[in-house]
């Protein structure tokens, strides 16, 4: 008699939607607070601020033993994730935020990748036309030779990649020690890593600006408990299309918001992107297999 928790399909859809609100609510916030305070000090700020949510992890911390392997690990995910959130942040004062989202959709793609060439993980031919699928789905998106690629966009591709970085070392140190010690190493890693980036182009902020911050590392640290929520309640299969949602929100908070066009190629793009990865996630969980590729939202800040 299996003891798992039984499936609950509509929990885990509100929850993996709620999760989606909460990140376009970050993005929101983030593009809100525009271009004033340097990318690398916004992202510094916001690690800070949500070193809070790190008291109930104190306890699994301490009692971890760390030898040189770990502290190697935990540090390239420290490198990785930190030029990727500067990079993120620098994006969203660049492009408009239903490109931010699209293209944050590819980072699944890229640990798919890394999972064969690093993780021993195979890639059957449907996984490789999937993957040929997502980078049509970026070529949609970018359209070079037909508009002008911003240097916001290739900050988004740097991203992908080193937030896929950052999830394949964590799926490493994840089987070595508790999910709590992953999270705070993470936070602490990438907040030092943050902080001379940050001082070399400090401007001091206003309150305002300190309360918004905040409340990105709040929306931030919520949503990624939504999404925890949402796996735990439904498969992964069930929640992942579920994600799409999190554009069409995009798409809407720019227009209704901060005026950006709608743009039919970004959706076009991000639903290729999405589509591939779903497929990718189906695969895995089809071979009832150890998944390797992150549901999308999982590799978020």
């Amino acid at each position: 008699m299996s003891l798992s928790a039984p499936s609950r399909p509509l929990a885990g859809i509100l929850w993996m939607a709620t999760a989606g609100l909460c990140f376009v609510a970050v993005t929101a916030l983030v593009k809100v607070l525009g271009p004033r305070i340097p990318a690398a000090e916004q992202a510094f700020l916001r690690y800070v601020l949500g070193l809070v949510f790190l008291i109930p992890m104190l306890g699994p911390l301490r009692r971890t033993t760390f030898d040189a392997r770990l502290w190697r690990l935990f540090g390239i995910r420290g490198v990785g994730h930190t030029l990727a959130v500067i990079l993120w942040f620098y994006a969203m004062t660049r492009i408009p935020i239903s490109e931010v989202t699209a293209m944050n959709y590819l980072s699944p793609v890229y640990v798919t990748l890394g999972a064969a060439l690093f993780l021993g993980e195979k890639l059957a031919a449907r996984r490789i036309i999937a993957i040929v699928v997502a980078l049509v789905g970026v070529a949609v998106i970018l359209r070079p030779g037909f508009r002008e690629v911003d240097t916001g966009h290739l900050a988004m591709l740097g991203t992908a990649v080193l937030f896929a970085v950052s999830y394949l070392t964590a799926k490493i140190v994840a089987d070595e020690v508790a999910p709590a010690v992953v999270v705070a190493m993470l936070s602490i890693t990438v907040t030092i890593g943050l902080a001379p980036f940050a001082l070399v182009v400090w401007v001091w902020p206003t309150g305002w600006e300190v309360m918004m911050l905040f409340a990105v590392a709040v929306f931030a640290t919520a949503g990624h408990y939504a999404m925890t929520l949402a796996f735990k309640a439904a498969p992964v299969t069930v929640t992942q299309p579920v994600t799409f949602l999190q554009l069409v929100w995009a798409v809407l908070l720019g227009a209704l918001v901060f005026a950006e066009p709608v743009d039919g190629f970004v959706i076009l793009g991000g639903v290729l992107i999405l589509a591939a990865v779903s497929f990718i996630t189906w695969r895995e969980a089809a071979l009832k297999r150890r998944a390797v590729t992150p549901p999308s939202g999982a590799t978020k800040l």
